[in-house]
């Protein structure tokens, strides 16, 4: 039998276990029935921030960002690319400093955009400045275990 992950998802915050097998299978969240690794970059609240960097065995990128900063903007698509490079190997998502500035401080975050990998319950390694796509995959890549 196929190890299962476990998957926090980003919208209801209920946790999931999925086959590490049929991570590419376009699993479903069981509570609110969200796609849970399709490639898509999620926004989070600080709850669902919480979990899922305790909880997840999937890498989960955070992209701590505001809306005022230019370069914030300008990696957004670049990290949207990353994302569905990554995926279902890998999740990314964006925490808006801005409406929670509780949780910037949190984790220690000095600068924005900062990007923060978490894996299997701790904070793997990150990254501070917009990068492009390429830097992003590469950064996941060399810094998380990945299933596939």
């Amino acid at each position: 039998m196929a190890a299962s992950m476990k998957i926090t998802c980003l919208d209801c915050g209920a946790v999931n276990r999925v086959p590490a097998d049929k991570l590419g299978a376009g699993p479903k969240c069981g509570t609110c029935g969200t796609r849970l690794t399709d490639g898509k970059v999620r926004e989070m609240d600080a709850n669902a921030l919480a979990k899922a960097s305790k909880t997840d065995n999937v890498p989960l990128l955070v992209d701590f960002w505001a809306p005022w900063c230019g370069p914030c903007r300008m990696m957004a698509p670049e990290f949207a690319k990353a994302a569905q490079a990554l995926a279902p190997n890998a999740r990314l998502a964006k925490i808006n400093t801005e409406e929670y500035p509780k949780v910037s401080m949190r984790h220690n975050i000095r600068g924005i955009p900062t990007m923060i990998l978490y894996q299997n319950g701790k904070e793997v390694a990150r990254q501070s400045g917009a990068v492009p796509a390429s830097a992003i995959e590469q950064f996941v890549r060399s810094k998380a275990k990945l299933t596939g």
